[in-house]
């Protein structure tokens, strides 16, 4: 077949036409015009600048090993320069590339030795060889390659280099114009902060509006009513404020968590005033004020108006928080009216309504009641126990003694697939640390060290109070201790816990610490605590320090309360003051009277 007379045909370069080099069709299909060597030339140097590029050393190898077989052996002085700028690195195998091409055909390539070092390029005649010697050599000179591989080593290395400064210098100036920029946002947001505490200066109409927002709602965490709505005053004096139903419903929840139901009612209709949507989270945080201070005429007021003001209907979110304040006072009769009316309204209770429910039946001692909803939630089809189902029935059935119930149930609730929480193992461990069950309360702590349930203040405090019952004052100390290392913050339970057993065990110095520490503290101090403290002094008969008690507590504000005077009369009965225990009498008697 004679292919050159086919005067337009030119090969395609790519990947498969690179694939057939070893047939004799290509490499006599290669010329365009066969009277000209040149295209030729140009052809074979295209097709080896595809391979290198590709990285097809097998079939560069096979080019190598048919050199022999054409007149085209000087375009391989070309090729060599390309190859030695790669790295020798880059083999068939341990076989450096030049070794790959010198081999004859049909033999197998053979690692060599490492080359030797090579000279500094300045001290070298050339990198690439002369024309001379390229007879002679070959494209197979070791020296240049590395030669080359070492220029080329050295001048990526500086380019790198100098990307480096490059890139260190643009961070510099970035992080310079980032620490301006932060100062200033800081300072005012300092000078907002200021104004915020004070109420004062020119500019207290244009302040942040994120500073602002912040110190709202952290005072709305912490239940610090007063201060918020000092702030929330600010807030709408801002130019930027725009009135937004979300900060009033949050504000009036926080209200009634405080016992505010009078100023939650103002800020409901203050919403009405400034033309925010009014629904039915609105209405539903207006009736958790009511019910959470027992205000239960206008929260079933507030209830029946939800019912004809449409797009405001209550749902049984509503109905949920009003049936767990009715449970709160033990109005078991409002309860059962409530669910009666969620029944005619077409609501069915939910997994909340039903755990509010369980809890309120287990903390009343009504396990019947208790066992019933449980029961009535599980033929439920969507709505399954969870967590804190199981949490209220154990604690329910823990609390009353009954351990054996308790386990059963926590059985049954696992093997339905409610998996356990911490809270779960602090009513276990507060259970059975009440029956003296010591031996189940290690279980279940070696159990949660096992599985890696971390301990929280709960968990300290339930464990301290029971080894100070028992009487371990070592081991409680311990717990303390390790309480304090791991920085979980003791509390006023913690310290009414080793209060009490101090006072046990007679060990008034060691009262005395625990004073000690609260002097060196910021832990706030309740009129339970201080109810502890006058009843361990008074069962060692220390009636001194038990009045310095009830100075102390005058001092920080925290007046006393029946229990208060009930243990100091008992205190000093015991010790045979009649006088004073008249003097107590007649102070009870005018505290119930204002």
């Amino acid at each position: 077949m004679d292919l050159y007379k086919k005067p337009h045909f030119r090969p395609n370069l790519g990947p498969k036409v690179v694939s057939n080099l070893d047939s004799n069709i290509y490499w006599a299909s290669w010329p365009m015009y066969p009277n000209k060597r040149e295209d030729v030339d140009h052809l074979i140097l295209d097709s080896l600048s595809v391979l290198i590029q590709s990285s097809r050393w097998l079939d560069l190898q096979r080019i190598g090993d048919k050199k022999a077989e054409g007149n085209f052996l000087h375009l391989f002085y070309g090729f060599f320069i390309h190859m030695a700028s790669l790295s020798t690195a880059q083999c068939l195998g341990s076989t450096s590339i030049s070794s790959a091409y010198r081999r004859r055909p049909e033999t197998k390539a053979k690692s060599l030795p490492a080359p030797p070092t090579p000279k500094p390029a300045e001290e070298s005649s050339g990198v690439f060889p002369s024309s001379s010697s390229s007879s002679t050599a070959g494209f197979g000179n070791a020296d240049a390659t590395n030669a080359l591989t070492l220029v080329e080593k050295n001048r990526i290395k500086i380019n790198k280099e100098k990307e480096r400064e490059a890139r260190e210098r643009k961070e510099e100036v970035n992080r310079k114009i980032a620490s301006k920029k932060a100062i200033s946002v800081i300072l005012r947001r300092e000078a907002t902060k200021a104004v915020i505490e004070k109420k004062k200066g020119t500019n207290s109409k244009k302040l942040l509006p994120r500073t602002v927002l912040e110190a709202l709602h952290e005072r709305i965490k912490a239940l610090r009513w007063e201060s918020a709505l000092k702030v929330f005053e600010l807030l709408r004096e801002q130019l930027w404020y725009r009135p937004n139903s979300g900060i009033y419903i949050k504000l009036i929840v926080m209200l009634g968590k405080c016992k505010q139901p009078e100023r939650a009612h103002a800020l409901f209709q203050n919403m009405i005033d400034e033309g925010c949507i009014v629904n039915h989270e609105s209405y539903t945080a207006l009736v958790s004020a009511y019910g959470r201070s027992g205000l239960f005429d206008q929260a079933f007021s507030l209830l029946n108006r939800m019912k004809n003001t449409p797009g405001c209907e209550p749902d049984v979110y509503t109905y949920s928080i009003l049936i767990k304040s009715c449970l709160h006072v033990f109005d078991f009769d409002r309860v059962q009216s409530l669910l009666l009316d969620m029944a005619i309204q077409g609501i069915k209770p939910n997994t909340i309504t039903y755990n509010t429910l369980i809890d309120a039946y287990g903390k009343a001692g009504r396990f019947e009641e208790m066992e019933s909803t449980l029961m009535e939630m599980l033929n439920q089809q969507d709505c399954q126990p969870d967590v804190w189902t199981m949490n209220s029935t154990i604690r329910a059935f823990g609390s009353s003694g009954q351990i054996e119930t308790m386990e059963k149930c926590y059985e049954k609730f696992k093997s339905a697939g409610v998996n356990p929480n911490i809270k779960t193992f602090n009513i276990l461990l507060d259970s059975y640390g009440k029956a003296k069950s010591y031996e189940k309360m290690g279980a279940v702590m070696e159990y949660m060290q096992k599985y890696y349930y971390s301990w929280t203040v709960v968990t300290y405090n339930v464990v301290i109070d029971a080894f100070g019952r028992a009487g371990d004052l070592k081991q409680m100390e311990y717990l303390f201790r390790l309480m304090r290392s791991e920085r979980i913050k003791p509390n006023c339970v913690t310290l009414c816990s080793l209060v009490r057993a101090y006072g046990r065990a007679g060990a008034v110095d060691k009262i005395g610490g625990v004073l000690r520490f609260i002097e060196n503290s910021d832990v706030m101090l309740d009129i339970v605590f201080f109810n502890c403290l006058i009843d361990a002094y008074g069962r060692m008969g220390c009636l001194s320090e038990m009045r310095e008690v009830l100075e102390m507590m005058e001092r920080r504000g925290c007046k006393p309360d029946k229990i208060t005077y009930s243990t100091m009369i008992k205190a000093y009965s015991r010790s045979g003051i009649t006088s004073r225990v008249k003097e107590l009498q007649d102070a009870v008697i005018r505290k119930e009277d204002t």
